[in-house]
């Protein structure tokens, strides 16, 4: 009877152990069939998520992650695209890459590699330096007082300076896109030409004939240089003509001063009436600079030596 029994209890044993070779050996098998893959699923937020999946699709794997695309997000690549086991899927904005392709749109049929490459070229940056003329000044002498016919008469010749400019300048394709002036350094101070003339004028730029200023309305004010810019790169260093104190300039109106003259303040310069709206880094002392709408015609200007006061 004994015998019986512990024959039956192996038996047993026998059976379990078989059942449980089989149930591994089931498991193995679905394992093996599922196909399971390692995908990464990049986010709009740069954030990155790593998965083990056995769908087959883009979609399906977004789906099976609770991953809800917004309206204006698509992903690359599409949700209708196959995966493979290390595929990445990214999730962009829909404008991703159409930029690009307008670009390539806009040439047309006669968009060539080279043009398309030339147009991610890389940006190189030099340091230049240059030598630049300072034009000399005419400064006159009044005779008005001198008994007689007083002749114009040159007192000293002028002669142009030399300054020497360095400018940090961009290139792209062997074509300058960029260039700033770092700093400048005189070489040759210019030699002011002084002519004596029988009647009241102002200065002007060499090469310029005087102006009269006989019929103009003068102050009491004392003597300023009175040069003149215009909203331009070569003048301001910007083309948006809007003043330090945030107006836009206007031709016989806006000024550039020293800081001791206040933003707003009226100033009578030889009978006409500016505002103060601007500075400047040359603006210093005995300086002042008057706005014009062209550069020509801050050039026309050149330099004045005019009274100048503040209208009270």
């Amino acid at each position: 009877m004994i015998n019986k029994e512990k024959a039956s209890i192996s038996i047993m044993k026998i059976i379990c152990v078989s059942i449980i070779l089989v149930l591994i050996s089931g498991i193995g098998a679905m394992a093996v069939n599922t196909n399971l893959k390692d995908v990464k699923v990049v986010l709009a937020n740069g954030y990155e998520l790593t998965v083990l999946t056995a769908k087959s699709t883009v979609k399906e794997v977004l789906d099976e992650n609770n991953i809800i695309l917004d309206e204006n997000q698509k992903t690359i690549p599409e949700e209708s695209e196959e995966i493979k086991i290390g595929s990445v899927i990214k999730i962009v904005d829909k404008s991703y890459n159409e930029v690009q392709i307008a670009k390539v749109s806009e040439e047309g049929a006669k968009a060539t590699l080279e043009q398309l490459l030339n147009s991610y070229a890389p940006i190189t940056e030099k340091i230049v330096i240059e030598q630049v003329e300072i034009p000399f000044e005419t400064i006159t002498k009044n005779t008005s007082g001198v008994t007689g016919n007083a002749t114009n008469k040159i007192l000293q010749n002028g002669k142009n300076g030399l300054k020497e400019v360095t400018y940090k300048v961009k290139y792209q394709n062997e074509v300058e896109i960029e260039k700033i002036q770092l700093s400048e350094k005189i070489i040759k101070e210019p030699v002011n030409k002084i002519v004596q003339v029988n009647k009241a004028v102002t200065t002007s730029r060499s090469g310029n004939t005087a102006r009269t200023t006989s019929n103009v309305p003068a102050t009491n004010g004392q003597v300023y240089k009175v040069t003149a810019y215009c909203a331009c790169m070569k003048c301001c260093g910007k083309t948006n003509a809007i003043t330090a104190m945030g107006t836009k300039a206007a031709a016989g109106r806006t000024v550039a001063a020293p800081s001791k003259f206040a933003f707003g303040t009226k100033l009578n310069i030889n009978g006409h009436v500016y505002t103060v709206e601007d500075r400047g880094g040359a603006i210093t002392g005995n300086k002042i600079d008057v706005y014009m709408n062209s550069h020509a015609a801050a050039l026309a200007w050149g330099v004045r030596y005019l009274p100048v006061s503040v209208v009270q």
